[in-house]
């Protein structure tokens, strides 16, 4: 079994400077988890493209990580949201970064209508204690978030997508003066908490199995 896997995504037509992408890099690099995992996570930035998901992150799922932290950014969002599902649709209104449609509206035609994220409770609880006003969706969109995240799901590991908002130009000024840290930096920090849940469900869960036998 692999290590944790912790996925951004590219640019994409409407945004060209994707902050998922740099979260996800600046959280596998950062010192804290490591120290709470015990060793580097594995990260990997998609391309907004569908075929992705083959090209991409199917050989990434291959090495049967342990758990996956998925982070997509929603620019008309206000506040990080933890997406509790993934629904077996698609959208044909928005091409990706290739120009390109999905030719059905189904992800998977013999898959289910839905599948749920059980950790994305927990998850959210351990983002609000890291001070992240963090709330639960049940839209994840009809694109690649919704897309790769329905495929992550379907492989049973403890899994959760977390929607940022377009992080803030400059970072706002404290109350009595100063500057706050850059959103990227606190974000990267509670999201390190949030790795931390999904590994111990990792782990409790092979425990168990382990028990059983």
């Amino acid at each position: 079994m692999s290590r944790l896997l912790i996925t951004g995504f590219g640019p994409f037509p409407t945004v060209p400077d994707n902050p998922s992408a740099r979260l996800a890099r600046r959280l596998a690099g950062s010192a804290h988890l490591r120290l709470i995992l015990g060793q580097a996570p594995d990260c990997l930035v998609l391309d907004t493209r569908y075929g992705a998901l083959d090209t991409q992150l199917a050989p990434a799922l291959a090495k049967r990580p342990l758990a996956v932290l998925m982070i997509g950014v929603a620019a008309r969002r206000p506040r990080i949201c933890v997406e509790t599902r993934a629904v077996n649709r698609l959208s044909r209104l928005f091409p990706d970064a290739d120009g390109r449609v999905s030719r059905t509206f189904a992800f998977d035609p013999g898959g289910p209508a839905q599948r749920l994220s059980p950790a994305a409770s927990q998850v959210r609880i351990a983002l609000r204690r890291a001070g992240l006003d963090a709330a639960a969706s049940r839209d994840a969109g009809r694109y690649l978030c919704n897309a790769s995240y329905y495929r992550v799901l379907e492989q049973g590991c403890p899994a959760v997508f977390l929607h940022i908002p377009m992080p803030p130009r400059t970072p706002r000024p404290k109350a009595g003066g100063g500057r706050r840290r850059p959103a990227l930096d606190l974000w990267a920090e509670a999201f390190a908490e949030a790795a931390r849940v999904l590994v111990l469900r990792s782990r409790m869960s092979a425990g168990r199995q382990a028990h059983s036998r």
